[in-house]
């Protein structure tokens, strides 16, 4: 039914396709986006066809004979749109639909051609996007006006994020541009708050949730390599043994971190060269030079027969496709169920072909943790993401944007603009005020005629590239072999000359360094070391160490361990034992005596321990924290808990003059929220209290907590 509502142009194509059937959320969306003029929200998981899901019906509605860009499409990721792009000029192809790229790295002619003359289909990025406001206006207006749909690919991706903020923000200011009715469709695999994501389309109301809950057959097996005292990067037996798991197949590993990867990628090249293996190991991730990157790709989405491994980070989580993995590989935790999910989906992308997932741990706790996130992926729990209510760091962004997008704008309709837009009408207008204030005292803004202008001071900030992204980049060095870019790393102890390093899946020695051009020049080496690279690890949602705990208290077995897995499990499991547990958990936690103090585990998220490491160091009490164990070692008998607890309590109810003194001796508290800095310093406590502590989770955690 759903594939005679199509465009016969449209059947023609899924004709020349071969395809026996629509999948389920095709014809879904089909049926529903035709019929009417709603937001929807795709949902189904990895390589179903999303896709097409939005494009089959969306070509068949759209007269694209009308002028102006009809349908944007936005992806985070230029690689994603890259990928796509060929996806759905093929299928335009059948309309003779202009598909056009507009990034960073597209090209400029085919820009111009779409000044001159607009239609079809745009694919973009929110920087670009945001670019384009800033610095071409008037494009904005020539090539959006007529606007019907905005498509949003990997939806979950900017749920929760600065990213989703302004990219929400761009929406609004969309609509009050061109077409104010124009719908959003957005796809995704994993999403753990569908509410959230309706909120985001700016018009919750009129959005709907389309959601396919198939799953695929899943084989899994955990394996544990206890890491050893020498300071290796990984112990050798797991990557002998990741070797034999992996050799003959097309395989994904994700080891959590940019420098691990390239350490995974060579030392397994390194074993496949000494038994006569193949020679098809790579790493791939935002350090490693995007042609690279994409000749990755490429190999790995049209090699048919040759096994291949390709150790990865999150740029491979997304919907670039790769073609068919056999595997995926995650060693020791992944930070999220989410972040599982989307790798989990790489895998058995063959139709009726099962998913493997191999989960290495070097540590008892990364195998509780990994086991956590995989029951509760069992369980369809996905970690819900709510974007910040009151991001005064991003309306500040977004008042500077504004403000250069029209040359000036008097201050009463600037406010009324900012207020009515879906990313902060929860922002008070006597906040938003007080942000043009300060932006005004430090000369970003200027009061002009009646209106304000883009101050001296501000008109480096705008006009300067990191202006369009509202998340922080390191500096770094370009990586240079015989003329071809290799990669970047960012600056450290390691970047001198006779250094060995890893990057792009091989060894490289460091013979130049130029640092006014901030250039490396490197030759082939035997062996190194692997790169250093910032970031710490992600925020752990509390409910992935609630299950931890229950783990550890339940004497269940789990068939996916292999036997030393259940040794480290059996092992853990007896430091929390002798205890009496009730039979459903809800707030216990417990305590170990440790000669004169204790070790205290909370058993929750990231959020509410850095809270409470926070308010422990306000009262000066000793204490040694594990984020990765939720443990506190704490120099206090168990008795005097409570009272401790009520103390913490109270500190955490009225925490703001001790934000304001920890951010007047140490800024860069707030350095993660990248235009914070420039808050009124009462701003910047409500936006850490917000996006990087869990004060009121804290409190409720303290007052409720029994201890075991």
């Amino acid at each position: 039914m759903a594939f005679h509502l199509l465009a016969e142009p449209i059947r023609r194509y899924v004709r020349d396709q071969r395809w026996e059937e629509l999948r389920p959320i095709q014809a879904a969306a089909i049926q529903h986006i035709l019929a009417d003029d709603d937001n929807y929200i795709l949902a189904s998981r990895t390589a179903s066809g999303k896709t097409e899901a939005a494009f089959l019906p969306i070509l068949s509605k759209v007269d694209f004979r009308q002028p102006g860009v009809r349908v944007l499409y936005v992806s985070p990721l230029i690689a994603l749109i890259n990928d796509q792009f060929q996806r759905v000029e093929t299928l335009c192809q059948y309309l003779d639909v202009p598909v056009t790229k507009w990034h960073g790295e597209a090209s400029r002619t085919e820009k111009k051609k779409l000044l001159d003359q607009p239609a079809g289909i745009l694919l973009i990025t929110p920087e670009s996007l945001e670019a384009m406001f800033v610095h071409a206006p008037r494009s904005v207006k020539t090539l959006f006006s007529q606007l019907d749909y905005v498509v949003i690919d990997e939806i979950h991706s900017f749920l929760g994020t600065d990213r989703g903020l302004q990219l929400q923000s761009l929406l609004a200011r969309l609509r009050r541009a061109g077409r104010a009715r124009f719908a959003v469709v957005g796809l995704s695999a994993t999403i753990g708050d569908y509410a959230e994501a309706k909120r985001f389309t700016g018009e919750a109301a009129r959005t709907k949730v389309l959601l396919d809950r198939a799953g695929k057959e899943m084989h899994t097996q955990f394996r544990y390599f206890p890491a050893d005292r020498s300071g290796a990067d990984l112990p050798l037996d797991l990557l002998k043994d990741l070797y034999k798991q992996t050799s003959r197949s097309k395989a994904l590993i994700f080891p959590n971190t940019r420098g691990l990867a390239e350490v995974v990628a060579v030392k397994l090249r390194l074993i496949s060269d000494r038994v006569h293996g193949h020679a098809n190991y790579f790493s791939h991730h935002s350090s490693v030079h995007k042609e690279v990157r994409e000749y990755v790709e490429h190999f790995a989405k049209h090699n048919q027969r040759q096994p291949f491994c390709i150790a990865c980070t999150s740029t491979l989580e997304l919907g670039i496709d790769i073609g068919s993995v056999d595997k995926v590989v995650q060693i020791d935790a992944a930070q999220s169920v989410a972040s599982l999910i989307q790798r989990v989906g790489r895998s058995g992308r063959r139709d009726g072909a099962a998913s493997e997932l191999l989960l290495y741990a070097t540590n008892p706790w990364s195998l509780v943790q990994s086991l956590a996130c995989w029951l509760l992926y069992q369980d369809g729990f996905v970690e819900p993401l709510r974007a910040a209510r009151h991001p005064y760091d991003l309306l500040l962004h977004q008042a500077l944007s504004i403000v250069k997008e029209r040359a000036g704008i008097g201050r009463a309709a600037l406010l009324k603009e900012l207020l009515a837009n879906a990313a902060f009408t929860e922002i008070a207008p006597a906040a938003a005020n007080e942000i043009l204030d300060e932006l005004l005292r430090i000369d970003w803004l200027e009061a002009l005629g009646g209106e304000l202008i883009i101050g001296v001071e501000g008109e480096f900030t705008v006009n300067s590239r990191e202006f369009f992204s509202v998340f922080k980049t390191e500096p770094v060095f370009k990586v240079v072999h015989a003329g071809k870019t290799v990669g970047e790393i960012p600056y450290s102890l390691q970047v001198q000359e006779q250094e060995n390093l890893f990057l792009a899946a091989r060894t490289w020695k460091i013979t130049g360094i130029d640092g006014a051009t901030k250039r490396i020049e490197v030759v082939p080496a035997r062996d190194g070391k692997r790169p250093i690279f910032s970031g710490g690890g992600g925020t752990v949602h509390p409910r992935i160490r609630e299950k931890m705990l229950e783990i550890l208290v339940s004497p269940d077995d789990y068939p996916e361990l292999d036997e030393l897995s259940q040794l480290a499990l059996r092992s853990l499991r007896q430091q929390f034992a002798g205890r009496v547990w009730p039979a459903q958990l809800t707030h216990e936690r417990p305590a170990l005596v440790k000669d004169k103090g204790l070790i205290f585990y909370t058993f929750t998220g990231t959020k509410i321990n850095r809270s409470l490491a926070f308010l422990l160091r306000q009262l000066e009490v000793d204490f040694v924290f594990d984020d990765s164990q939720s443990s506190f070692g704490l120099a206090v008998a168990v008795h005097l808990l409570p009272a401790l607890f009520e103390q913490l309590r109270l500190f955490a109810e009225d925490v703001d003059f001790h934000l304001r003194d920890a951010l007047a001796r140490n800024p860069a508290l707030i350095d993660f929220a990248k235009w914070g800095t420039k808050l009124p310093e009462h701003l910047q406590v409500a936006v850490l209290k917000e996006r990087y502590f869990d004060f009121a989770g804290a409190a409720d955690f303290l007052r409720n907590t029994v201890v075991v």
